[in-house]
Formats: C-alpha cells, sequence, structure tokens
C-alpha cells in the first residue's frame, strides 16, 4: 500500500471515520439480485475490491480474500421508520448512523447497504474507505456498475507492478526535502521545487534555471503560508465533535441557470456556488445568534493529481487548498466577486502537492504522529468541501434510472462538518453532513442554499446590462 493510502488507513478516530459516504435514489425500484449480479460482473474486477488489508510494523499491504463472501459487502437492508418520520429523513438519519460504523477490517474495506423499497423506487448507500481511493477515483470506478459503465482496462504486468507509482515520491520529494533543510532551502539546483514538479509529472524533467528559481519561490512562499496560517475563527462549527452524525441533502439547482449567472457576472461556475455556500452557511450562524460581520472560515478542498483516464488504478492521488469562504458577507454579488478573488489567489498555488507531501510524509510515522501531524490541518478548517462534476445526462443501472446522486468525503482529525458540491444530470446537488454537537440538524443549513441561489439570481437579473 501506498504512503499516503496508508496514512488514510490510520487516520481513523473516535468521531471521524475515514469513509467516502455515497447515496444513490433509483427509479423504479431494482432487486437486490440483480444489483449483487452487477457488483459481481462489474466492480469486483477491480481488484482493490477483492482484498482486505494486512498491516504490519512496516506498514499496510493489499492482500486478495479468498474467503470473500459478497452478501456481507452487497447488503439487503428495510428502512426503519420512526412514528411521524418522512422516507427521507429516516434515510438521511440511517446514512448518518452508518458513517460512524466502522467497516470490518478483516474483509475488503467496503459496503453497500440496499433498501429495495424507498419512495417508490429504491435508494443505495455505499460506505467505502479512503484508504481505496480517493472520492474522484471512487465516484468514476462504482459508475461501472451503471447500464453500459466501463470495466477496468487490460493492465500489463509492468503496469501493474507500478500500482503505488507515487512512492517514488520518497526519492522526488522525501530526500530533497531533507537536503533542503540541510541547506537553507537551495532551491536553484536539484532541490525541492525540481521534486515537487516531478511529483505532478515524474516523466517530465525540468528544464532551465529560471523556472527553476520561479518554482522555488513559489513553493517557499505556499510552504509558508500553509505553515503560518492562523486557527481558524471560532463560530457554532468549529469545536470537538462528539462522532454522532447528521446528514442533510436539497433538490438539484439547474446546472444551466448557474452557468448562466456565472456568465453575467464574469465568474465561474464555481465561484457562483461556493459562494451560495458561504451565503447559507453564515445565515443560519446569524440565526444562531452569531455576528459572522468580518468573519471567514476554511474549508480543505481536494484537488485531483491525476488524469481520469487513470482514474481505474485507485489510490489517493490528490492533494488539498485551504478555501477561505468570506460568510460575514451579506452582499450576494460582493460576496461572489470576493470568492473569485480568493480562487484567483489559489491558482499556481503548489499547496496542493504540498499537502500530498504531507500525507505520504504522515504514511510513514506512527498514529500518534500521524495524528500530531495531520490535526494541523483540521485546526486550519471548519470544513472539508468537495465539487465534483458528474455525468451530464441521467445514468441507467439494470435498466432503472439513476435519479439522484450524492456523496461526502469523510472529515480529518476533529474537523465536523463536511459539505459535498456534485452536478450531475443538468443539476447541481448540495449536501452537508455534520457532527450532532456542532450542528444537530444540518438540514436547516441546506434549505438555505436553494434562497441564497434565488437571491443572487435576482440581483443578477437587475444589473444594468450594456
Amino acid at each position: 500500500m501506498s504512503r499516503v493510502d496508508t496514512a488514510w488507513l490510520r487516520m481513523d478516530n473516535e468521531v471521524n471515520l475515514m469513509m467516502i459516504v455515497g447515496v444513490w435514489r433509483i427509479e423504479p425500484g431494482i432487486r437486490h439480485a440483480a444489483l449483487t449480479e452487477r457488483v459481481q460482473d462489474r466492480l469486483l474486477k477491480y481488484s482493490r475490491f477483492r482484498q482486505k488489508v494486512v498491516e504490519d510494523a512496516m506498514g499496510a499491504q493489499w492482500v486478495d480474500d479468498d474467503a470473500l463472501d459478497l452478501a456481507h459487502h452487497v447488503r439487503l437492508e428495510k428502512l426503519n421508520r420512526k412514528p411521524g418520520q418522512g422516507e427521507r429523513e429516516a434515510l438521511q438519519e440511517h446514512v448518518g448512523e452508518l458513517c460512524m460504523s466502522p467497516l470490518d477490517r478483516t474483509r475488503p474495506l467496503w459496503q453497500l447497504h440496499f433498501i429495495e423499497q424507498y419512495d417508490g423506487g429504491s435508494a443505495l448507500i455505499a460506505r467505502i474507505h479512503h484508504c481505496i481511493a480517493d472520492g474522484i477515483a471512487l465516484i468514476s470506478v462504482l459508475l461501472s456498475i451503471t447500464d453500459g459503465g466501463r470495466e477496468p482496462p487490460q493492465r500489463r504486468k509492468r503496469e501493474r507492478e507500478s500500482d503505488a507509482e507515487f512512492d517514488w515520491f520518497a526519492e522526488a520529494i522525501m530526500r530533497p526535502l531533507t537536503d533542503v533543510t540541510v541547506k537553507a532551502i537551495g532551491l536553484t539546483g536539484t532541490g525541492m521545487a525540481k521534486s515537487v514538479e516531478l511529483l505532478a509529472n515524474p516523466q517530465q524533467p525540468l528544464q532551465g534555471t529560471v523556472e527553476l528559481a520561479r518554482m522555488g519561490a513559489q513553493v517557499v512562499s505556499d510552504a509558508a503560508s500553509m505553515l503560518l496560517m492562523p486557527d481558524d475563527s471560532p463560530t457554532a462549527l468549529k469545536g470537538k465533535p462528539i462522532g454522532t452524525k447528521r446528514v442533510a441533502w436539497g433538490e438539484p439547482i439547474p446546472l444551466d441557470v448557474v452557468k448562466a449567472i456565472g456568465k453575467g457576472l464574469g465568474c465561474s461556475v464555481n465561484d457562483v456556488l461556493l459562494a451560495c455556500v458561504a451565503g447559507a452557511i453564515g445565515g443560519w450562524l446569524r440565526e444562531q445568534g452569531e455576528d459572522t460581520t468580518g468573519k471567514e472560515i476554511r474549508a480543505m478542498v481536494p484537488v485531483n493529481l491525476r488524469p481520469m483516464e487513470k482514474a481505474y488504478k485507485l489510490g489517493n492521488q490528490f492533494g488539498l487548498v485551504p478555501l477561505v469562504l468570506p460568510i460575514g458577507i451579506v452582499n450576494p454579488i460582493e460576496r461572489v466577486y470576493a470568492v473569485r478573488q480568493r480562487m484567483q489567489e489559489l491558482k499556481g498555488s503548489y499547496q496542493p502537492l504540498l499537502a500530498f507531501a504531507v500525507l505520504a510524509v504522515a504514511g510513514l510515522l506512527i498514529k500518534p504522529m500521524q495524528d500530531a501531524l495531520l490535526n494541523l490541518f483540521a485546526k486550519k478548517a471548519t470544513a472539508v468541501m468537495t465539487n465534483v462534476p458528474g455525468p451530464g445526462t441521467p445514468l441507467q443501472i439494470c435498466g432503472s434510472t439513476l435519479s439522484q446522486v450524492m456523496f461526502w468525503v469523510p472529515q480529518s482529525g476533529e474537523i465536523g462538518v463536511g459539505v459535498s458540491i456534485l452536478s450531475y444530470g443538468g443539476g447541481v446537488q448540495f449536501g452537508l453532513i455534520t457532527d450532532a454537537k456542532l450542528c444537530p440538524e444540518p438540514q436547516k443549513i441546506i434549505e438555505r442554499f436553494e434562497p441564497e441561489f434565488q437571491r443572487l439570481l435576482l440581483v443578477t437579473l437587475m444589473l444594468p446590462w450594456e
């Protein structure tokens, strides 16, 4: 197992389990037997889903599970509803419970919980440990079980042997990083700047001392920014979690309208969506009696470091960047431009690669030291946020329509909030997972996304058009 994947394997704690959790809604419903057959035919062709993890003093290894029991991994369940509870509320509660139910470490670290009868169709809850892969890769792989989904390509022996391709990281980062420390960061030769570029593209050597010097200066700046960032602003969403999860999601917003607003304001789709996130969170905090004037919070945002055509290799190949959300800005237009400015500041940053390096280093450490290192990230942020583009048209599974897709990545350390933005089938959905102590009713934040979007749309339409 690669160093980065090992870090994720060991990152489980009492308040956050390192599982990627997804919910699919299928209309009309399908049968459990049909789903099991599809998983057998498609998903198990990916070796990681047939393997368990064996740990030793040197790290961890992937080992084939000769006693693989598919019935354990594709489970038929019935949704238990409390008196007066709707089906969606019951499903959300069940998902929250599963988010804090550990996977069996003696088996492959994934499960699909299938509810055959849900709201006129079926519902599927997927739980996959982060050590198998990052969220972007897993979404791509999970879609292989849809009708017409791609199977993993046949791989040559040499390619299989290079699964842990980012483990050349030891040569590309660890050794130069040590040299750089000793030599007071001498970055104009074969130091850290060249190594970071090699991490992004190991097959492409750098040419030219001017470019190396420029990259070196950027690396130093980004490293200093990460180390010197103050801890995040105190709000009701920042505190010590208790390990009880609450999950919520809303109805999709038309993607075409989001694009139109972005075009009208000269901003990206991401700028618009993230401004709505900041507005919804800020509005909820003010409703709780907090003064958000001038306040900002950070969300750690994963950044993909691999070509999507290589997603089938699984594993974790992403970095993290701290995105500042201006929750104290009430004016929706002003908030969009503030988000745009912050996004532009991140462009060209090496922070994702440096974060990847930190995770790889963490994978070499004993768990107490790893926890201490990774908690540095947690102190700097209030939330983990993902924004993933999905298929533009609805997919089919076993002849039925995959009508709704939602997922959440785990929160590390003592971060207690996870925000998910997913575009699928012409719409954009917001999802939220929170610790019950910090936000017992995340649906109340979710319900603010649509009004924030409508406010932004209204104000945009009222602007003078020349």
